[in-house]
C-alpha cells in the first residue's frame, strides 16, 4: 500500500494542449480515490502520468514521498486494470493472471499460492483452465483485475474497467470491485465518467473538467455541498434542476413561486456583492406531490403541466417545463459563455423540471400536478461565476 502525492502536476503537449492543469491531490494508503468527469476532462491522462505511461510537464508526483517523475513504469511497482480486458487469448485464466510474475522469475509455489488466493477473492476458482473465449465478460475483466492482484502492488490504476459489462453486470461487478478494495485494502485509484459509479465506488472522488480540479471531497459532500455550478449538474441522477431567480422585496423570486429569505438564503445573498441575480438549483428527489402526506410541511407549493412521465419501478421521473420560462432561458453561468455546447445544454435546463416522485403518486402524463418542496433544500449559486453561495444542504 502507498500514499501518492500529486503536487501541481500538469500535463501540457507539444501543439500546446493542456491536459491536465496544476494538479494537487494527497491519495491516502489504502484510499480509494475516484477521478470523473466528461471526456476530455483530464482524467485519464493523470492516471496515465501516475502509471508513468505519461510524461509529466510540470510538477511532482511522489510515493511514499519519493518523487517518481523520471522511474519507468515497471519501478513504481503500481498495477493497471485497462477498459479492455487485455488477456492473451491462447492462455488460459490461471496463464494470464500468473503471466506477470512468472516473468518475474518468481517461484512457482509462490505463485501457485498467489494465483489460488487471489481467484477465491475474485470466485474465477473453477474458470483457472478456461481460456478467455469460454469466459463471461465479467469473468474476463475479475481475470484482468486477478492478473493485478497477483502482484500485491503498492496501488492499483484503474481506467474505466467496467465500461464494457452490459447494464446489470456493470452494477454486480461495481459491488464485488468495492468488496475486494476493502478485503486487500490497496492503494487504489479509479477513473470514471460515470457519476452513478464514482458516487458508490470512492472513498473520495475528484472531479475534473478541462484539466481542472472542481472539487475533491466524499460523495456525500460532493452531492450536499458542491463547490460550483459544474459539480452540482455532474453529480447527481436526474441531474439538478436550475432556474433563474432575483431578490425583489425581501424574498426569492423562482419561476416556479417565491420564497421568504430566511438566515441561510440571506447569508449566501451577501456573498453576492450586491447582485440581484442568482441561479438556484433544486434536486428532482426533493420535489413532492403536494396531494401526498410525504412532502415538506411548510414548502413553497406550485403547480405544473406534465409533459413527460417514466415508469422507473420504484418510483416516477416526471418532466415539466418551467412556468413562465421564456424560450432562451439560459442557466449557463456568464463565465462559461462562448463554450457552444454547454450553453445549449443550459438553455434545455433553464426551461425544464425534473420531479422524482413516489411510485404511489397519482401523477399523469399530460395532466397538471401540484409540486411542493421545502425552501431550506434550495442550492444558490452566483450567476456570473457559478459558485456556490449557500451552505450544503443537510
Amino acid at each position: 500500500m502507498a500514499e501518492l502525492t500529486l503536487d501541481g502536476v500538469s500535463k501540457r503537449y507539444e501543439d500546446g494542449t493542456v491536459a491536465v492543469d496544476d494538479l494537487s491531490l494527497e491519495i491516502g494508503d489504502g484510499e480509494l480515490m475516484i477521478f470523473v468527469g466528461p471526456s476530455g476532462c483530464g482524467k485519464t491522462t493523470a492516471l496515465r502520468m501516475i502509471a508513468g505511461l505519461e510524461e509529466i510537464s510540470d510538477g511532482e508526483l511522489r510515493i511514499d514521498g519519493e518523487v517518481v517523475n523520471d522511474r519507468p513504469p515497471k519501478d513504481r511497482d503500481i498495477a493497471m486494470v485497462f477498459q479492455n480486458y487485455a488477456l492473451y487469448p491462447h492462455m488460459t485464466a490461471r496463464q494470464n493472471m500468473s503471466f506477470g510474475l512468472r516473468q518475474a522469475k518468481v517461484d512457482k509455489a509462490e505463485i501457485e499460492r498467489k494465483v489460488k488466493e487471489a481467484a477465491e477473492t475474485l470466485g474465477l476458482t473453477e474458470y483457472l483452465d478456461r481460456k478467455p473465449v469460454h469466459l463471461s465478460g465479467g469473468q474476463r475483466q475479475r481475470v484482468a483485475m486477478g492478473r493485478a492482484i497477483v502482484r500485491d502492488p503498492k496501488a492499483f490504476l484503474m481506467d474505466e474497467p467496467l465500461s464494457n459489462l452490459d447494464a446489470k453486470l456493470r452494477t454486480e461487478m461495481r459491488t464485488e470491485l468495492a468488496r475486494i478494495q476493502s478485503e486487500l485494502g490497496t492503494t487504489t485509484v479509479y477513473v470514471t465518467h460515470d457519476q452513478i459509479e464514482a458516487m458508490t465506488l470512492g472513498d473520495r472522488v475528484a472531479v475534473l473538467r478541462k484539466g481542472l480540479l472542481q472539487q475533491v471531497a466524499t460523495p456525500r459532500e460532493l452531492y450536499e455541498g458542491p463547490e460550483n455550478l459544474f459539480v452540482a449538474s455532474f453529480m447527481g441522477s436526474p441531474a439538478i434542476n436550475l432556474m433563474k431567480a432575483t431578490v425583489e422585496d425581501e424574498r426569492l423570486r423562482l419561476p416556479v413561486g417565491e420564497v421568504p429569505l430566511d438566515r441561510r438564503l440571506r447569508d449566501a445573498l451577501s456573498r453576492t456583492q450586491g447582485s440581484t441575480d442568482v441561479l438556484v438549483g433544486l434536486r428532482p428527489e426533493h420535489l413532492f406531490d403536494a396531494t401526498r402526506a410525504d412532502g415538506p410541511e411548510r414548502g413553497v407549493t406550485f403547480t405544473c403541466d406534465v409533459d413527460v412521465l417514466e415508469a422507473m419501478g420504484a418510483e416516477y421521473y416526471a418532466y415539466s417545463a418551467l412556468p413562465d420560462a421564456p424560450d432562451d432561458t439560459d442557466v449557463t453561468p456568464a463565465s462559461a459563455s462562448g463554450e457552444g455546447e454547454q450553453e445549449a445544454v443550459g438553455r434545455r435546463r433553464g426551461q425544464q423540471l425534473i420531479a422524482r416522485l413516489s411510485i404511489d403518486s397519482e401523477v399523469r402524463e399530460h395532466e397538471q400536478i401540484e409540486l411542493s418542496f421545502d425552501p431550506g433544500r434550495l442550492h444558490l449559486f452566483d450567476a456570473e461565476t457559478g459558485k456556490r453561495l449557500t451552505d450544503p444542504v443537510r
